[in-house]
């Protein structure tokens, strides 16, 4: 009985060493290696292969110049400044209803996020104009809230045993 269990066991195992890839199998198939990958986690400039593109970085402040023609925008803030490109691809909002390009003007408030490109340009994603709506407002509230909330659930409880041992 035991000798029929262990030739199963040891069949299995060679049934799973032949049909799993192998290292170089995985290499082979363009899998970047784990040194590779973790250098480009760490590097937030580095563009993806595919994409050219990184994650959406978020940004907010005022509009202190706009651009027609090349179709960008400049926010001034109080350590630098950032000239956004608007694209066919940049989602534009005022007062949560979709605005144009015309509708971006100077001293106004801005927010929203854009992609660093490999060139060093700021392609902005997505650009909400104006103060907050009262949906944002609230949802922000409520997000607050339920930080809080885990918070104080998260804090160490009061203990509830007496401070001084009894029999003194």
């Amino acid at each position: 009985m035991k000798l029929k269990n262990l030739l199963i066991i040891g069949a299995f195992l060679a049934v799973a060493a032949i049909c799993l890839p192998t290292r170089s199998d995985a290499k082979a198939k363009g899998s970047p290696s784990p040194a590779a990958e973790s250098s480009a986690a760490s590097s937030a400039d580095v563009s993806a292969a595919a994409g050219g593109k990184t994650r959406a970085t978020p940004f907010k402040g005022m509009i202190s110049s706009v651009d027609d023609k090349a179709k960008t925008f400049t926010i001034t803030g109080k350590e630098n400044s950032r000239v956004l490109k608007i694209t066919e691809k940049t989602i534009i909002t005022k007062g949560g209803q979709p605005a144009t390009m015309k509708e971006v003007v100077a001293n106004e408030e801005v927010r929203g996020s854009y992609y660093k490109m490999p060139d060093g340009s700021m392609e902005a994603k997505m650009v909400k104009l104006g103060p907050l709506t009262e949906e944002e407002k609230a949802k922000r509230e409520a997000k607050r809230a339920k930080r809080e909330e885990k918070k104080a659930g998260t804090s160490p409880s009061v203990s509830v045993s007496p401070s001084v041992s009894p029999g003194t």
